[in-house]
């Protein structure tokens, strides 16, 4: 075997594409998928160990972690990736084809490797006859920690919350998993495909049983709309998506079945098996074998059948048939592979006579981890209710599914029929026959006697939804608006809005759980279809003095943001490097809390073998960047009681992405320059100078009242150089090394007496005051800043309810 040479590590499955005669040579093409390059740790992991030869599994796992170390910000990996250059070619994400198998291989990595001990990572000194081409002598070794069981498993546990958050979409009647962005998990394609069909059966070895069969229901549905599953089925449209509608005989569907049914025993999957081989063996009988079917929709036959046909979709069927069958019985950590074959690590491999000297073991310190915000037990099977004999039949979502995939409108071809009278194109009198009825249970196998008396089926949910639309300056705004020309992607949470002329938003109204009252949600801005978890920013400078009913920007009174400029750098000297904390870092970025040791080494391990992975490039000077101004940002608390005293009147604080920002003069966004540090302020009263030459008063908090702390701030006379804000931070106490960054036990500062001076006399002009929570080291940093700024804080409503994801910046 010839091990890949690629910078990247990843296999090239396409070497190269067709060309004719004429044409020349044929071009080298270095496309493969995430699924092609990552599903080979099962195969060739096995064939080490029984070798003895590492350098198979080596390289597989080395494609692996380099597949999963170019996943996106957001988590999602993608299908194309370009194994030369290590990037991805198309932009989508989910988990059918180009990208099932790297999560199953993700999981049984995990299941086959445990309980067995490392690899010998020593280095054999046998050649053979195309040489050697050991990957740890082509490149660093792996680390150990990338060989153990328990890294899969942390792969796939993160790989899985990903998929849950951004590509499992409930929008329609019932939930599925889509085709969305890789780098933002904004809907891309409305359809699934055949191939998913395996991830319920993935989820339901891992645990997530109750997930594996919500999954599986789709899918169920459709085999008994189809009496098989199309290559591709349109959301949108209800249909076969373009054409697709071929069935090889693939297995995906019935391994899904199997697995779940050996997790819950529920009978219901054995019905549903009873309707694939009966559907199967009606549709798909040729003299010479089992065809494929070219259309499902018209039952025509493909001259084809597929070596997975036998090698796995009957192979599965049979084992769900079969419960006494050796490979249900076995206790072991076995799998198997994505083409059907049972696979297992021997606990010892027979040692050949040899005249050298036995290899010493390396250190293979095995790397632990559990994180029990996942799943790491299998749960107790569903029990069905009283009287019923199926947990999956009794389920109050079924007419969801059934309306989710058009089954309650597909005449049922199994039930009764009644006898029509047509003129064919000859005009001539045929007789045909027709279903009385349609579809109303599923698997269309399934007897009456496994539904639960009297059951019932959750209502449809209505759903409300709304339109905004923003008055157009011009009609080209309005239509560079409407075709989402102002949108904009800075970060993967989400759209900002550049532009509000013309702009559309669709809103759809929320009951979740984790709020009090109804909310809305903007599902699309523009032309664009938002993802679950996208946000939409609005620019304060363009929504704050909107008060309409259907779009009204309230601002927060408990809340603002203080903002602090530290450096300026000098334009002649740009070529310097940037600051640690480049523009716009807040605290945390230069404090921030320390993660879980087992989480910081496994992503910095991953870290290291991507970038050791990653060509070199070599930037000339003129593609430097130039270094921003370093920016710090906390969220602050107002003070509430009898001697609040409302914030300065000032303009807010732009970002560095606001219309109103001055890039050439950063310095001039701030509105105060001076700043006074007056400790914990309990003591004694502060010097005169404190209040009438500086703008910003920054103390401690603790050590007495916030009222009292006031007190202590000598009487002066209000002016724009004057004093205009007191900041208390607190930096948590001395021996907490996790406050740094947090603010959710942060309450606001309580002032339950009037503002009074250090002589006792009530305060003739107010002082406004904000309590916020900041790093180890914040409060010094005050006193080396530029300027200091503030933002106050808006939250957007409809109608008179919150919009969830519009957030204002």
């Amino acid at each position: 075997m010839v091990f890949p040479s690629t910078p990247t590590r990843l296999f090239i499955v396409t070497p190269t594409k067709k060309k004719t005669p004429s044409e020349g040579a044929p071009e080298e093409v270095t496309e493969t998928c995430s699924a092609g390059a990552g599903s080979l740790t099962l195969e060739f992991t096995v064939l080490s160990r029984l070798s003895g030869d590492p350098r198979f599994e080596q390289a597989a796992k080395r494609a692996f972690w380099a597949v999963w170390g170019r996943r996106s910000e957001i988590g999602l990996i993608g299908n194309g990736i370009d194994a030369e250059r290590g990037q991805w070619i198309s932009p989508h994400a989910g988990i059918g084809a180009g990208m099932d198998s790297f999560f199953e291989y993700a999981l049984k990595s995990h299941i086959l490797l445990a309980g067995h001990d490392m690899l010998n990572a020593s280095t054999s000194h046998r050649q053979s006859s195309t040489g050697w081409l050991d990957p740890n002598a082509l490149h660093p070794p792996l680390p150990t920690e990338l060989h153990s069981s328990d890294a899969f498993l942390q792969a796939w546990h993160e790989a899985h919350a990903s998929v849950k958050r951004y590509l499992y979409t409930d929008k329609n009647h019932y939930p599925y998993y889509s085709n969305n962005h890789r780098a933002t998990g904004q809907p891309y394609t409305m359809w699934i495909d055949s191939l998913g069909a395996f991830y319920p059966g993935l989820l339901a070895m891992a645990g997530e049983v109750d997930e594996a069969i919500e999954a599986n229901l789709v899918y169920t549905a459709l085999w008994t709309r189809y009496a098989a599953i199309p290559e591709r089925w349109s959301v949108r449209d209800g249909n076969v998506d373009q054409g697709l509608g071929w069935w090889p005989g693939r297995p995906e569907f019935i391994e899904s079945t199997y697995y779940i049914y050996r997790a819950t025993k529920d009978p219901w999957y054995l019905y549903v098996g009873e309707m694939v081989l009966k559907d199967i063996e009606r549709r798909c009988y040729a003299p010479c074998g089992w065809a494929g079917l070219q259309d499902v929709r018209t039952g025509e036959k493909s001259d084809r059948m597929e070596s997975f046909f036998l090698g796995e979709t009957t192979k599965y069927m049979y084992l769900l048939f079969d419960p006494d069958h050796a490979l249900n019985k076995l206790d072991a950590a076995y799998v198997f592979s994505t083409e059907g074959h049972p696979l297992i690590l021997p606990k010892h491999r027979r040692a050949k006579p040899t005249g050298r000297r036995p290899l010493i073991k390396r250190d293979v310190t095995g790397y632990k981890y559990y994180d029990e915000t996942y799943t790491n037990t299998c749960p107790v099977p569903p029990v069905p209710g009283l009287l019923a004999e199926s947990a999956t039949a009794a389920r109050q979502d079924l007419f969801s599914v059934s309306r989710f995939v058009d089954l309650h409108n597909t005449p049922n071809i199994h039930g009764p029929l009644e006898t029509i009278e047509i003129t064919d194109k000859d005009k001539r009198r045929v007789t045909r026959y027709r279903a009385r009825t349609n579809y109303t249970l599923f698997p269309w196998t399934l007897p009456p006697t496994m539904l639960p008396q009297n059951g019932t089926c959750t209502a449809p949910v209505e759903r409300i939804t709304t339109l905004i639309e923003f008055p157009a300056g011009d009609a080209a705004s309005s239509l560079v608006s409407r075709f989402g020309a102002s949108l904009v992607w800075y970060t993967h949470n989400g759209p900002t809005v550049r532009n509000l002329d013309g702009m559309r938003l669709h809103l759809e109204r929320q009951s979740d759980g984790e709020l009090p009252d109804q909310t809305w949600r903007i599902t699309h801005a523009a032309s664009r279809e938002l993802g679950r978890y996208e946000n939409v920013f609005f620019h304060a400078e363009h929504v704050r003095h909107y008060k309409d009913e259907a779009f009204t920007c309230l601002r927060r009174k408990d809340i603002v943001e203080i903002d602090l400029l530290l450096d300026v750098p000098d334009k002649q000297n740009a070529s310097e490097p940037a600051p640690a904390n480049g523009a716009n870092a807040s605290s945390d970025s230069i404090a921030s809390q320390p993660p879980i040791a087992s989480e910081s080494l496994f992503k910095s391990l991953l870290r290291a073998v991507s970038s050791v992975f990653e060509p070199a490039y070599t930037d000339i000077p003129e593609s430097e960047p130039e270094p921003g101004p370093t920016i710090l940002r906390w969220l602050a608390y107002t003070a509430t009681g009898a001697g609040a005293f409302p914030m300065p009147p000032i303009i807010d604080t732009p970002t560095s992405a606001s219309p109103s920002y001055n890039a050439r003069n950063p310095l001039a966004n701030f509105p105060w320059r001076t700043v006074f540090l007056a400790g914990h302020a309990c003591d004694a009263p502060l010097p005169d100078s404190a209040p009438r030459q500086h703008q910003i008063i920054v103390m401690r908090r603790g050590g007495c009242s916030f009222s009292e702390k006031l007190e202590r701030v000598p009487s002066f006379s209000p002016g724009p150089n004057s004093l205009q804000l007191v900041i208390i931070v607190d930096e948590g106490p001395e021996d907490d090394d996790d406050s740094q960054g947090v603010s959710d036990d942060m309450v606001r500062p309580l002032l339950t007496v009037g503002q009074l001076t250090p002589k006792g006399m009530e305060r003739l002009s107010g002082i406004p005051m904000v309590l916020m929570r900041g790093a180890r080291g914040d409060y010094g940093r005050f006193g080396e800043a530029k300027g200091v700024g503030m933002r106050r804080k808006y939250v957007v409503e409809s109608q008179g309810m919150l919009i969830e994801n519009a957030i204002v910046i």
